[in-house]
């Protein structure tokens, strides 16, 4: 009798071992599904966001679903920094015209009062609501103009590897002193060197005052601005070489350097 009762618990317990493994295993199945489906929406989600992007908004995210658009566009300007040098300590209060395309800017711009900083002659800054050290402005921005690349008329045709030396020679024509063009050359030299030619050209300073506005006061003796549009190219192309007016820094003088990469192909 004792033996038949031991039995029928080894079966109950067999059966309730076997119940109890069947919900672990169906509940793993629900979690499985579950985990699916959320990633599934989670990507029509993302699919959705990316469809009711603007055009604006594509431009500043360089989105290839619309490669149309990127075809006219070009970079976004890609660090600009503002270096000033008043002949005396000076209170200075730098001002970008089109706030609304800024991207980022170090130290935080205010979109109504600009950087205020006081500025010594040697080119050190001190931001004035923060008391922070500083050398330079910082900003970054949407590029807003579509320049005709299809078809260059004039520029540049440098060998890759003769990019460092085409810069020292035309940047010392664009005004910049040797501080300067060293920290030019190191940020865009790593894009450039390795590229078998690229087109290069400097932009006129009535058209970065079209793209970017930059109203400084006091009102500086020497504005230098330098915004350099490049493209990389698999071939060389014959094209008309730029012409630059070398300019010569006098009194108080304020320099800004930037440059954007050519998104437009051009004709080989």
């Amino acid at each position: 009798m004792m033996n038949k009762n031991k039995k029928q618990i080894r079966i109950k317990l067999k059966t309730l071992i076997k119940i109890v493994l069947f919900i672990i295993l169906l509940a793993l199945i629900c979690c499985v599904v579950f985990l699916q489906n959320n990633n599934q929406n989670k990507e029509k989600t993302m699919v959705v966001h990316k469809e009711e992007r603007t055009e604006h908004e594509r431009l500043y995210f360089n989105d290839k679903t619309n490669p149309e658009f990127m075809d006219k566009a070009k970079d976004d300007t890609a660090k600009p920094i503002i270096y000033i040098y008043p002949e005396q300590e000076t209170i200075v209060n730098a001002k970008l015209g089109n706030p609304e395309n800024l991207t980022c800017t170090y130290p935080k711009y205010d979109e109504d009062e600009g950087w205020k900083v006081k500025a010594n002659p040697n080119g050190d800054l001190q931001e004035i609501e923060t008391g922070r050290n500083l050398y330079a402005l910082y900003w970054e921005g949407i590029g807003t103009k579509v320049y005709d690349y299809s078809n260059p008329k004039e520029g540049f045709i440098v060998e890759g590897e003769n990019t460092a030396e085409f810069l020292e020679e035309k940047l010392e024509i664009l005004g910049l002193n040797d501080r300067e063009k060293e920290e030019f050359i190191v940020y865009w030299l790593p894009q450039m060197e390795k590229n078998k030619y690229n087109y290069i050209r400097f932009e006129t300073k009535d058209e970065i005052e079209e793209e970017m506005p930059l109203e400084i006061e006091p009102k500086p003796d020497t504005v230098i601005r330098v915004l350099m549009d490049w493209k990389a190219l698999d071939e060389k192309i014959e094209i008309k070489e730029q012409k630059l007016e070398s300019v010569q820094r006098n009194g108080y003088t304020v320099v800004e350097w930037g440059g954007s990469i050519i998104n437009k192909n051009i004709v080989k």
